[in-house]
C-alpha cells in the first residue's frame, strides 16, 4: 500500500502554492498533484492594495506600485469634463514569478506529482486519490485548490452563477491610453458607446501604466450570468481607444479571465476540503483573492497541523476541523452580506453604477478599503453598509433595497423579470 501522507493538495495554482507552503512551514507532510509543472508561468495578472502587503511584510512581491491611484464615474457625456476620483493609496501588482517562488520557497518538502487527480475516495481514516497516470496516493486530508469548477466539491444549487468577464492587452500604443505613472482602478465613461450598448451590461476601463512605454489596459465586466463574452468586451475596449484617439501599436500580451463572483459556499460538512476558488474565496464585492490567500492560509495550516497531532481523527474530522477555521460564523455571514449586495448590483444600469461606486468611494478611506479587502468586521462592515445607505441619493436607495426601478433597469434584466 502507498504511504499515506498528512495532506494531498490538489491543484498547482496559487491556491494550492499558498495552502502547501503554509502547510509544509507548520511541519505538515505534503504532497501535490497539479497537472502542470508547479514552477510553470501563470498567465494571469494579480493585482493587491499594497496596503494588503505592507501589513504582511510581503510589499517585496510587488512588481509594480502606483501612488497615482484614480477611477471615473462621470455623467457619460464628455469625458474630457469628468471628474477624476483619487483613491489616495497605493496600488500594485504582484510579480507573478517572485509570488510564485516566494510559495514555492516555503513548500521546499511537499513531493510534487505532475498529474491529475480522476477520482477521490474517502475512507474512514485515510481518502484515495486515482490519478490520470494510473496511480493512487492516500492522505490523511486531501485539500482541492484547482479552482471553482472542481468536480471533488459540492455545494449548493443558488441558481446561475455571475461571472466576472474581461479582456485585456498588455502593449505599446500610438499615444498614452491613460495618464503616465497612473493607475485606473475603474473607468465607467461611457461616452464612447451607442445609445443602444448603454442598454446593454455596463463595463468599465482597469488600466496601468507599465514603464518603458508599456501599458495594460483592460474592459471588464463586474458581474453578470452568463458573463459578458469576450468579443464584445474586446470591441468595447478598441472603441474606448479609438474614442480617445489611441491605436494598439504593438501587442505583447492578450488576456481573457472569467470567474465566478458569487459562488456558494461549499457544503462545509463535506470529507474533502476546500482552499481559493474552490471554497468560494473570491471576494464577491470585489472580485479579488490573492489578499486573502495570503492572510487566511497562515491560520487554516496551523489549525489543520493541530488537529492532525490528534492520530485517531480520520479525513472526516480533519477537514471538518479545516471548514469551520477556514470558514467560520463571521466569515460566512460577511460573505452573504456580499452577495446580496452584488445581487443588488448585477441589476443597474451604468447609470445607476456610476451613482453607487461614486458614494461608495466618498466614504472615509479606511470604510471603503476595508469592504474592498474583507476585513471589516461583521459590525464594521454592517455599518459601512448603512452608511453607504444614508449617503446614497433615492433611486440608489430603492436600488439597493427592491432592485432598480423597472423604468431604469436595463433590457437584460427586466427580461429576466
Amino acid at each position: 500500500m502507498a504511504d499515506v501522507v498528512d495532506v494531498l493538495v490538489l491543484g498547482g495554482g496559487p491556491a494550492a502554492l499558498c495552502i502547501a507552503s503554509e502547510l509544509n512551514h507548520s511541519g505538515v507532510d505534503v504532497a501535490g498533484i497539479a497537472p502542470q509543472p508547479v514552477d510553470a508561468p501563470w498567465p494571469n495578472t494579480y493585482g493587491v492594495w499594497a496596503e494588503e502587503l505592507r501589513s504582511l511584510g510581503l510589499e517585496h512581491l510587488l512588481e509594480h506600485r502606483w501612488n497615482d491611484t484614480v477611477s471615473y464615474f462621470g455623467s457619460g457625456g464628455d469625458a474630457a469634463q469628468d471628474q477624476t476620483l483619487a483613491h489616495g493609496i497605493d496600488y500594485g501588482l504582484f510579480d507573478r514569478h517572485a509570488l510564485q517562488q516566494h510559495w514555492l520557497a516555503r513548500a521546499q518538502g511537499v513531493r510534487w506529482h505532475q498529474d491529475t487527480a480522476e477520482c477521490v475516495d474517502v475512507g474512514s481514516l485515510h481518502t484515495s486519490v486515482s490519478c490520470g497516470s494510473g496511480m493512487t496516493l492516500q492522505a490523511r486530508l486531501v485539500i482541492d485548490a484547482t479552482g471553482s469548477r472542481s468536480p471533488h466539491i459540492t455545494r449548493p444549487d443558488q441558481g446561475p452563477v455571475a461571472g466576472q468577464a474581461a479582456y485585456g492587452v498588455v502593449g505599446r500604443f500610438s499615444r498614452n491610453p491613460i495618464e503616465a505613472g497612473r493607475f485606473v482602478l475603474m473607468d465607467y465613461r461611457c461616452d464612447h458607446l451607442s445609445a443602444e450598448q448603454r442598454s446593454e451590461p455596463p463595463t468599465f476601463l482597469y488600466a496601468m501604466d507599465l514603464g518603458d512605454g508599456v501599458f495594460f489596459v483592460e474592459e471588464t465586466s463586474l458581474a453578470l450570468a452568463p458573463g459578458v463574452p469576450y468579443d464584445v468586451l474586446k470591441q468595447r475596449l478598441m472603441q474606448r481607444l479609438e474614442k480617445r484617439g489611441v491605436e494598439i501599436t504593438e501587442l505583447i500580451h492578450e488576456e481573457f479571465c472569467l470567474f465566478p463572483m458569487n459562488l456558494p459556499l461549499p457544503d462545509r460538512s463535506q470529507p474533502v476540503l476546500a482552499f481559493g476558488g474552490s471554497a468560494s474565496m473570491v471576494h464577491p464585492a470585489s472580485g479579488y483573492m490573492v489578499g486573502s490567500l495570503l492572510r487566511r492560509g497562515p491560520g487554516l495550516a496551523r489549525a489543520i497541523a493541530d488537529c492532525l497531532k490528534n492520530r485517531e481523527l480520520g479525513s472526516a474530522a480533519l477537514a471538518r476541523c479545516g471548514w469551520q477555521a477556514l470558514w467560520p460564523l463571521e466569515l460566512v455571514l460577511r460573505h452573504q452580506l456580499y452577495q446580496f449586495g452584488l445581487g443588488r448590483l448585477m441589476g443597474f444600469n451604468e447609470s445607476l453604477l456610476r451613482t453607487h461606486f461614486a458614494t461608495f468611494f466618498s466614504l472615509p478611506q479606511e470604510d471603503w478599503f476595508g469592504f474592498l479587502t474583507n476585513t471589516l468586521p461583521l459590525s464594521r462592515l454592517m455599518a459601512v453598509m448603512v452608511r453607504l445607505f444614508a449617503l446614497s441619493p433615492w433611486e440608489l436607495r430603492h436600488g439597493l433595497v427592491l432592485g432598480a426601478p423597472l423604468g431604469q433597469l436595463p433590457t437584460w434584466a427586466q427580461s429576466k423579470g
